[in-house]
């Protein structure tokens, strides 16, 4: 989705900095370690006596599903290759051991337990929730297609002035909102090519160029919170607290902007007063100058009128009755149909993140279908556990996690768990406002998740800049981090309690 952006020179920096730090050749004995650490392990917990799981009346396929579940942990979390393909992984190896359509002699269903339907492990790539990221990608890639990106900042930064710290908040505002409906990754790559005209402006030695060069990855990674499709564990919550045999909630996309826009536009604006704080222009006004413009042409109308309208459909989606996930199918119909978009367009779709949200939804529906969730929750006192700690837990593990790994991996490892135990947790979870304090919550902490360059692609696209020191990086990250989780975190307590969720 990124090759049609002027600033792809500085994608590929980003990406050439984070595949270096993965794999780069004096790592070769330490991939080696991780790859014989996670075979033992994966091996160990496939074949152990199942007694010792402490689980009651647990099948063969269950303790499979386990052993496939921490071979997924521990593959997301050493990334010793990229996440998308761990999910594939996933996907193949539970459909050989564990499904209907699996190696004859390994799924003797008298020998083994129920096994899974492998057009339900199939399924989750065509789940509504993929739909929903695949019209999100085709939404972004017709409005650079067409130039209407480029064109709303413009717009957008011009009410800003050129107030140097004025222009500070436009920049975290703009990309903010942006991030919302547009793939963090590409919204940050478009406003630092903006940004480019702005500091040959400022002087060499100003903090004033730090200020600016951060407020794109914590904007991008806090406007992220905004909408469901702004963020994969965004949507991934949404999975899980809509899903028809769970909670069941009907959250909509209007329902979920009423509560997280408020919060997103507060922490913009906490990060603005933080950013100008710590790194203070000395040259106190800046002339911006934004180039490029949008095509008039009959697709460019097309684009926009599509786009607007696809926003008011997710905004009034109680209204009309259209869930987001059809809304979001909506622009992709006309966009093909118009030719707006072609073959080679969809190549641009981000694939990998697509996979590598369906490999953490099938690990769900094994977790499931298989009885282990139920097996589990018998087992395992969690009524017992304080609803406080388990919301605690949940954040603050999510957050670690969230620095070093893909926050899509993390959300998709935590939120089948969450789901279970706060399922377990029945009424107990009342005082919090129930289970789904607790996962948008874990959403919420996903996104805080800032500290490292390689904690998420905007923190990448921005030190590949050379621009930002990690030192930085890190300290505006710890600090928007806390402030993030604590008032997002009391936010959804809040609206929890009043019974709005």
């Amino acid at each position: 989705m990124l090759s049609t952006y002027r600033g792809l020179q500085i994608v590929e920096a980003a990406r050439k900095f984070r595949h270096e730090h993965k794999y780069e050749p004096s790592n070769t004995v330490k991939r080696i370690v991780k790859i014989a650490i996670v075979a033992i392990v994966t091996l160990l917990l496939w074949n152990m006596p199942a007694e010792w799981y402490g689980i009651n009346n647990l099948t063969v396929i269950q303790q499979r599903v386990i052993a496939i579940f921490v071979f997924a942990t521990l593959m997301w979390i050493l990334e010793i290759v990229s996440s998308w393909a761990t999910s594939v992984a996933v996907i193949v190896i539970m459909l050989l051991f564990c499904t209907d359509s699996g190696i004859l002699p390994m799924v003797n269903e008298e020998e083994v337990g129920t096994l899974l339907s492998y057009k339900g492990v199939m399924a989750t790539f065509a789940d509504p929730v993929i739909m929903l990221f695949i019209g999100g990608f085709v939404l972004a890639i017709a409005a650079t297609k067409t130039g209407l990106d480029a064109q709303l900042a413009k717009v957008l930064l011009r009410p800003f002035g050129t107030r140097s710290e004025n222009v500070l908040l436009g920049f975290l505002l703009i990309t903010g909102l942006f991030s919302m409906f547009v793939s963090n990754t590409a919204t940050a790559a478009m406003m630092l090519t903006f940004l480019t005209p702005v500091f040959r402006q400022l002087p060499p030695e100003g903090k004033g160029r730090i200020a600016l060069a951060l407020s794109i990855p914590v904007a991008a990674n806090l406007g992220g919170m905004g909408t469901p499709i702004g963020t994969p564990p965004n949507t991934i919550a949404l999975k899980y607290l809509n899903d028809p045999e769970g909670l069941n909630l009907g959250l909509g996309f209007g329902q979920w902007m009423m509560f997280m826009f408020p919060l997103v536009i507060l922490l913009l604006f906490v990060s603005w007063w933080i950013l100008k704080k710590m790194f203070p222009f000395s040259q106190k006004t800046i002339e911006l100058k934004i180039d490029g413009e949008m095509k008039k042409d009959a697709h460019s109308y097309i684009v926009i009128i599509t786009f607007f309208v696809t926003v008011l459909l997710w905004l009034l989606d109680r209204v009309t009755g259209i869930n987001s996930y059809t809304v979001a199918m909506i622009p992709f119909c006309v966009f093909a149909l118009t030719g707006v978009i072609n073959k080679r367009d969809l190549e641009q779709v981000n694939w990998s993140v697509i996979w590598m949200v369906a490999g953490g939804f099938a690990l769900g529906y094994g977790l499931n279908k298989s009885g282990l969730a139920e097996n589990a929750v018998e087992s395992i006192p969690f009524g017992e556990f304080s609803p406080v700690l388990i919301l605690i837990l949940g954040g603050a593990i999510c957050y670690l996690l969230s620095n070093f790994i893909s926050n899509s991996a993390t959300a998709a490892l935590l939120m089948p768990i969450l789901a279970i135990v706060c399922g377990a947790m029945g009424d107990k979870l009342a005082p919090i406002g129930g289970t789904p304090t607790v996962l948008i919550g874990v959403a919420i902490a996903a996104s805080s998740a800032m500290i490292l360059p390689i904690s998420t692609p905007p923190n990448a696209l921005a030190f590949s800049t050379n621009l930002v020191q990690q030192k930085d990086m890190a300290k505006i990250g710890i600090i928007m981090g806390i402030i993030s989780m604590v008032l997002g975190f009391g936010l959804v307590y809040l609206m929890g309690v009043l019974n709005v969720l």
